[in-house]
């Protein structure tokens, strides 16, 4: 078979690799595919002849890319068809890196082809076919450890160049696999990534020496395949030991009440009006306040219809949590700590406050403002900041600014000197440019109580909660839980949101942190520090807010109820943060560079 007539096969090879990839995450979730992925892609790059090899490794890689991004990424079409097709060709970008690596340096099957003095190609052997057997088995590992390492060190590039897009690195593909995804406390969701490629690589390298040793009658053990297999084993067993173990000490038991109210939107634009959206919340979280009342009422008479009264405690909530920007009002503060509210806003808020005392969070858009005689008033060219504010019943407002914005959604780069990017924005997105967000400073988290016991906040807001190397700035000693507002409403009801969740939830096991997250359109929920929404003392309750076909596109309120550990482990992620996982990449390529 020519060459010609392989390239077919390859480029088919690629496609498969790519759309399986896709395949891995919401809407589809078929997990298992991780396991058998890459394979199809290993082959084609690891038999590619000499000649144009780095020229045909990233179209293979490039077609991957495409493959995977631009199914998985498909969402982005709500907002802007050209957004969607220009993130997925910049991202597919990474994979044709690996590929062009991964068909050279990382090649275990690439070898040298002299020319006789007649000018015929001298047959080499293949480098399994010299050695000792630990010898062949050695090199195997570590050429399936030098690809499966690049691969996770590509993947945390462009999770971090230009700001990044980490989501659904290959390691997210275990977001429904609790016993894998508890390794994620030591190199994060990032280092999950390794796992499978390095397994596939070492299945694709052990079965070629199978099959030719079937050909030659010569079955040999394959210690490198046995390596492999104890190395899952180990993984499997470390995460059921976490299972077993994390939160399991003293704790605190906090309780939210969440409210969704699943509101449209065209972009950026709400398609509720200002009343609306006052009312909305005002109703929706009086009618959860009832909800629970009537609960309690409930559980009390069967409790003294029993004679067990006693034992029966409320389940009035400690928080009320809104999303992202929730009220249309802005909240104004002064650099000294004074601040004031909108008129609507204040509406809203004295209508709740009247239904007990609560903390409230809440996402606001915080202005930049002054005091003077006439109160608190915004500065001149002021600062805007989307922000998480913590509002005691009686005690001082907490306010933490976002960090990490979204690029062509809270600011445009190069827009003051380039103008007509705005036009383009305005031009995808439907709606006029408003100007752009301040970066908050802080990485101190933010500190409340409940029931007298103090713990720590570490905040997010809408996609923060993806980025895995800003929250870890945020731990520190003690009990303390995640907190994410967000809307993800720009999306619609799309896999987007699904998404959003699935990444996610790998922050309360990389940090071992509980979470508390609330969404105008998305999934709102409680994750224990093990990364999963069920409560592990509520009889198998489910934490999630979903209608009753299960979709989480919808309106209503959750009673959700989290355990926050007061002595939660230092996990060697939070200490080391991505560091791991680029240290790891780099010895990877040494091994391979230095055999070279």
């Amino acid at each position: 078979m020519t060459a010609f007539h392989r390239l077919p096969l390859r480029l088919l090879a690629a496609l498969a690799s790519g759309f399986g990839m896709a395949l891995l995450f919401p809407p589809f979730d078929v997990g298992d595919l991780v396991w058998v992925v890459f394979m199809p892609l290993l082959v084609a790059l690891w038999t590619l002849d000499a000649k144009r090899r780095k020229r045909t490794a990233a179209l293979l890689g490039f077609l991957t890319g495409l493959a995977f991004f631009l199914p998985n990424l498909a969402w982005l079409r709500t907002v802007s068809d050209a957004g969607w097709v220009a993130l997925s060709f910049y991202l597919a970008c990474f994979p044709a890196l690996w590929a062009i690596f991964a068909s050279t340096l990382g090649n275990p099957w690439r070898k040298p082809a002299p020319l006789s003095e007649d000018g015929h190609i001298v047959r080499m052997p293949l480098p399994e076919e010299t050695g000792g057997r630990w010898a062949v088995s050695f090199r195997s590992l570590r050429f399936a450890f030098a690809c499966a390492t690049v691969w996770t060190g590509l993947e945390w590039l462009r999770g971090w160049l230009f700001t990044g897009f980490g989501w659904n690195t290959l390691g997210v593909a275990f977001h429904e696999t609790p016993v894998i995804a508890q390794a994620a406390d030591l190199f994060g969701a990032l280092g999950l990534s390794i796992l499978p490629i390095f397994l596939q690589a070492v299945i694709v390298q052990a079965g070629r020496r199978l099959a030719a040793g079937a050909r030659q009658g010569k079955l040999r053990p394959h210690f490198d395949f046995g390596i492999a297999a104890l190395l899952m084993a180990g993984v499997a067993s470390y995460g059921i030991y976490r299972i077993s173990t994390v939160g399991k000490g003293e704790s605190i038991r906090l309780r939210a009440l969440l409210v969704q109210l699943n509101i449209p939107q065209e972009a950026s634009r709400q398609l509720w009006s200002p009343t609306e959206i006052h009312v909305g919340y005002e109703d929706e979280t009086l009618a959860g306040l009832k909800a629970v009342e009537d609960e309690d009422q409930r559980r009390l008479r069967e409790a003294l219809e029993k004679g067990d009264e006693g034992g029966i405690g409320l389940s009035t909530p400690d928080w009320i949590v809104w999303p992202e920007t929730a009220l249309t009002g802005r909240i104004f503060r002064s650099d000294g700590g004074e601040w004031g509210t909108t008129m609507e806003n204040e509406v809203t808020l004295g209508r709740i406050r009247e239904a007990g005392d609560f903390t409230l969070v809440s996402g606001v858009n915080e202005v930049e403002s002054e005091l003077t005689g006439q109160g608190i008033v915004m500065k001149a060219d002021a600062r805007i900041w989307n922000t998480l504010a913590v509002l005691p019943a009686d005690g001082p407002l907490e306010l933490f600014r976002k960090r990490h914005l979204v690029i062509f959604g809270e600011y445009i780069p190069f827009v003051e000197k380039l103008p007509f990017l705005a036009k383009i924005y305005e031009q995808q997105a439907g709606v006029p440019y408003q100007g752009a967000f301040s970066v908050g400073e802080s990485l101190e988290p933010l500190t409340t109580e409940v029931r007298g016991e103090a713990f720590g906040i570490i905040p997010s807001v809408c996609f923060e909660d993806t980025v895995a190397r800003l929250l870890r700035k945020f731990v520190r000693g003690g009990p303390q839980v995640i907190v994410n507002v967000t809307n993800d409403g720009w999306f619609k009801e799309s896999p987007g949101a699904l998404q959003h969740f699935a990444n996610a939830r790998f922050r309360s096991i990389e940090l071992r942190r509980p979470m508390l997250r609330c969404a105008n359109q998305g999934v709102t929920a409680a994750i224990t520090a093990t990364g999963v929404t069920v409560h592990p003392d509520g009889g198998g309750s489910l934490q999630e807010l979903r209608d009753a076909k299960g979709s989480p596109f919808t309106r209503g309120h959750l009673l959700a109820e989290v355990d926050i550990p007061k002595n939660p482990p230092l996990t060697l992620y939070a200490m080391i943060g991505d560091w791991g996982v680029i240290g790891l990449a780099l010895v990877g390529f040494a091994m391979v560079a230095r055999r070279r």
